[in-house]
């Protein structure tokens, strides 16, 4: 995975217990299609204890068609609305064509894209929600000439049932990004191999 560390890694009170540190270094160490551009970024320290975050960019023919980010939370004490003590966090917005913002199957389409990229990475999860919304903007006066856009958005939240597993549902994203950028899928049987564009050593 191509990853810029402008960050530091996870948030929390306290010392970082140990299954937070390996479920952030399996996040870190999953990989991602050459498309994605993808790195840390501040997490969110309100929300539970623990937390780490990625944002990434999928861009083709020097165009960004699509971006997106996923936040990991840890409360050892556990979270009754989570059903455990993980929680994953995830964004995915990419542009479509305009005649599909009218399609009442979408919203059920971009959901599915979800459900089958945890499913085909073997992420295993529970306790899984969220929303799919389409975005439409006309132009008019002096910026007519633009004509319209649309915009799928796909925000989600999930229980990881193995936490030291997380890689896979962080390249389960990074499908999530690419099937709503309209990417073809990668050829069964033909790895992708990930970009090095913009990588960055740690320390740098």
């Amino acid at each position: 995975m191509v990853v810029r560390q402008e960050s530091r890694p996870g948030t929390g009170a306290g010392e970082t217990p140990p299954e937070f540190r390996a479920a952030v270094e399996s996040m870190r160490a999953a990989t991602l299609r050459p498309e994605i551009l993808c790195e840390e970024m501040p997490a969110p320290q309100r929300i539970a204890p623990h937390s780490f975050a990625l944002s990434a960019d999928v861009t083709v023919e020097g165009a960004d068609v699509g971006t997106g980010r996923i936040i990991l939370l840890h409360d050892p004490d556990g979270n009754d609305a989570w059903d455990g003590t993980f929680r994953c966090v995830a964004y995915a917005r990419a542009e479509i064509e305009t005649e599909m913002i009218t399609d009442p199957l979408l919203p059920s389409v971009g959901w599915m894209w979800l459900v089958e990229a945890l499913e085909a990475h073997g992420a295993d999860h529970v306790a899984a929600s969220g929303t799919v919304t389409r975005v439409a903007t006309d132009s008019f006066g002096g910026m007519s000439d633009e004509g319209g856009t649309a915009q799928i958005e796909i925000r989600a939240s999930w229980t990881p049932l193995h936490p030291e597993s997380l890689g896979d549902h962080v390249e389960a994203w990074g499908e999530l990004l690419c099937t709503a950028a309209g990417l073809p899928p990668v050829p069964e049987g033909v790895t992708a191999m990930p970009s090095r564009r913009g990588q960055r050593g740690p320390g740098h």
